[in-house]
């Protein structure tokens, strides 16, 4: 079984435990805040197992109907755990508003608090496995549900705090105001999620991303590289897609055309660690770029070069070359 889902799968597993203890906790004290804790629960265990399924699915070899790869799964699957997450926090803050009016009885606080502390410990330590392993395996799902298991980890510990205020100083309502605040706190992480995926769907660039391969590319650029533009970045799951223009001499012949081609290609892969696979259209030099081109001992230059133009994010992003 391939990492990902393994790892997925354990989160998957953990969550059911989880959220069996929260609501053996809401039994023992009746507190809202404890029942809002473990309704998000059922939301981290629908969110793992459609995680699971988007991980399989992106995991799947390219195909004639899927040239680029299935990785794009893994941004509605982040949609779909947004999604749950900001209803399960309308939900709450709906239910809290209701019990501040029609309060009950709460009780063995102490107990309660035991074991929601409990499970927020081992959501955290998950929470930043699966974030971890996300980074270094690429997958953006892995890392969402490590960061909605870490948001779990500090409402849980926020609710053990409040479990204790009210332990302490009798004062019931607290335990409704917190179950509101909790609310507030998960629809706002639910509308992050949405904010990553809606980007990721409608092919959003990562600028930061760009600005490393930016970076690569000025470190070791060649005077034969006149200018790169037009250079746009997809993501497809653990994959970068780029394609971008390259103006070189336009005497190059094709094999020599290939070579810088497979250079630039070989050089952003070496260095921005993770699969990129790269388009590179080669457009040939004008007399309008000898103005600008360091190209030594040039048989056809119409005039020397008179500057030396930095290659930044507006620059290699235009649809145009390097004129100005």
């Amino acid at each position: 079984m391939p990492k990902q889902k393994r790892v997925i799968l354990i989160a998957l597993v953990i969550s059911i435990l989880l959220m069996l203890t929260k609501f053996v906790a809401y039994f023992f004290t009746s507190s809202n805040a404890i029942l809002t804790d473990a309704a998000e629960s059922i939301v981290n265990i629908l969110a793992s197992a459609f995680a699971f399924y988007s991980i399989y699915l992106s995991s799947q070899p390219k195909d004639i109907n899927h040239p680029y790869g299935h990785g794009k799964v893994e941004f509605f699957s982040v949609f779909v755990e947004g999604s749950l997450i900001s209803l399960a926090g309308l939900i709450i803050v709906f239910k809290s508003v209701y019990a501040v009016f029609y309060p009950s009885a709460i009780s063995n606080l102490t107990q309660g608090s035991i074991l929601i502390a409990v499970t927020g410990l081992v959501n955290l330590a998950l929470g930043f496995y699966l974030l971890d392993t996300g980074k270094k395996l690429n997958s953006m799902t892995l890392q969402a549900d490590g960061k909605h298991l870490l948001t779990d980890a500090i409402s849980s510990s926020g609710l053990v705090l409040g479990l204790l205020l009210i332990h302490f100083t009798q004062i019931y309502l607290i335990d409704s105001m917190l179950s509101i605040g909790l609310g507030f706190y998960i629809i706002y992480s639910g509308y992050r999620l949405l904010r990553k995926s809606v980007g990721g769907l409608m092919d959003e660039s990562d600028l930061d991303r760009v600005e490393e391969i930016i970076q690569v590319l000025n470190a070791k650029r060649k005077s034969a590289w006149i200018d790169i533009h037009n250079l746009r970045l997809q993501r497809y799951g653990a994959d970068l897609h780029i394609d971008c223009h390259v103006t070189l001499p336009y005497y190059y012949d094709l094999n020599q055309v290939h070579e810088e081609v497979k250079e630039i290609d070989a050089l952003v892969n070496e260095h921005v660690f993770e699969e990129t696979e790269f388009f590179i259209h080669a457009d040939p030099c004008l007399p309008q770029c000898c103005h600008y081109c360091s190209m030594s001992n040039c048989a056809v230059r119409t005039e020397a070069q008179q500057k030396d133009i930095q290659w930044n994010l507006q620059r290699v992003t235009k649809n145009q070359k390097h004129f100005d």
